[in-house]
């Protein structure tokens, strides 16, 4: 009897290692042609935006520690803004209780379109002791932030404990979010998302800061400095983009002009034209029946909130989501899923009360 069962038990701990081992070839798969995007040094696309103090490089400098105190947190922007491009970094989170502490990276123009700017990022929202990081992605365009499409998920690993990639994709067809080089959002611009579809040019930014009024259960659980500091650490930096102006943060309106792609020199115009078609030649930018099948598979795991189908807020959803009848099924009125819970350390988690408000980085500020 004992033969037997410790039998079985080496045939499912075997059954288990090779099902480990196809998930990591399938998603070895799904992300085929990353390797391909060379990385730089932070010199050469970035510069400082805030608390400098707080930013400690690497010696061969391609990697950059931001910290948050009780003093300031601290930040980075590239040193163009790009229209259209691929933008990635290897993202590693502080550790232990976190709450009300927010890391991004992100692309924006608000610094100089301040009242109708575009927005695409990546938001980490900390958490307790214990309690998982959260990872929002938003996507605003022209302002748009009264129409927020915001999504919420966990993350299959443990973001403290080692780096990992996190990449957008922004097209004039579409924006693609990919955690590790697997595709995990895909938001297809549409004639129906008109203006709200970013559009005009931005630059790349990095930060840590303090989102107590909102990061962590609404505002409920604050920065706790005691436990500070709290510092991410960026990797593995990519700019692969057509550069449409040099930064500029003095809010002269020549770089306002600057920044409208349509009053380029029409060589300038090709150029980012044929940026864009070659972008899109790329392996990793193609979307195959494989990735939107790992797609579809990550979504279902990890997916907390999506404003496809909080009714509460859009009765009518937005264009660009594809809306499945029995998935819905699956959510609550608003946005909230029924299935993927936060997994808390030691207890269960029961939750069934509408989510913490999303907001933007601009809206935060």
């Amino acid at each position: 009897m004992a033969a037997a069962a410790g039998s079985l038990f080496l045939r499912r701990r075997a059954m288990v290692a090779v099902v480990a081992v196809m998930v990591v070839a399938a998603a070895w798969q799904v992300a085929a042609g990353m390797e391909e995007v060379e990385s730089m040094a932070f010199e050469e696309g970035f510069s400082p935006l805030f608390g400098e103090a707080n930013m400690e490089r690497s010696p061969d400098g391609r990697a950059v520690r931001l910290t948050l105190n009780r003093y300031s947190g601290s930040g980075f922007i590239s040193s163009h803004y790009y229209h259209h491009g691929f933008f990635s970094a290897s993202i590693r989170l502080p550790a232990d209780h976190t709450a009300g502490v927010v890391v991004a990276f992100y692309l924006s123009n608000g610094d100089v379109f301040e009242k109708n700017h575009d927005e695409l990022d990546f938001e980490f929202l900390g958490n307790r002791r214990r309690h998982e990081w959260r990872l929002q992605t938003n996507v605003y365009g022209n302002g748009s932030t009264d129409r927020g499409r915001e999504e919420r998920y966990l993350m299959p690993f443990d973001p403290t404990a080692a780096a990992h990639r996190f990449s957008i994709l922004w097209s004039s067809r579409a924006v693609l979010f990919y955690v590790d080089g697997v595709p995990v959002r895909e938001v297809p611009r549409s004639p129906a998302m008109a203006g709200d579809y970013p559009s005009k040019p931005m630059a790349v930014y990095a930060t840590i800061w303090d989102g107590s009024t909102w990061a962590t259960d609404n505002g409920r659980y604050k920065v706790n400095y005691k436990r500070g500091p709290f510092t991410a650490e960026f990797s593995d930096l990519v700019l692969r983009g057509c550069p449409a102006a040099a930064v500029s943060l003095d809010g002269d309106a020549a770089a306002r002009l600057q920044l409208q792609l349509g009053s380029s020199a029409a060589p300038t115009r090709d150029a980012c034209a044929e940026a864009e078609r070659e972008l899109m030649a790329a392996e990793y930018a193609t979307m195959t029946a494989r990735k939107r099948m790992a797609m579809r598979q990550w979504r279902q795991r990890q997916m907390l909130y999506t404003v496809c189908y909080d009714t509460n807020r859009y009765p009518v959803p937005f264009p660009e989501c594809d809306v499945n009848a029995a998935e819905r099924q699956k959510f609550w009125e608003w946005g909230e899923s029924k299935v993927v819970r936060p997994r808390v350390r030691g207890r269960s988690s029961r939750r069934r009360t509408p989510p913490p408000a999303l907001v933007s980085l601009q809206q935060a500020d």
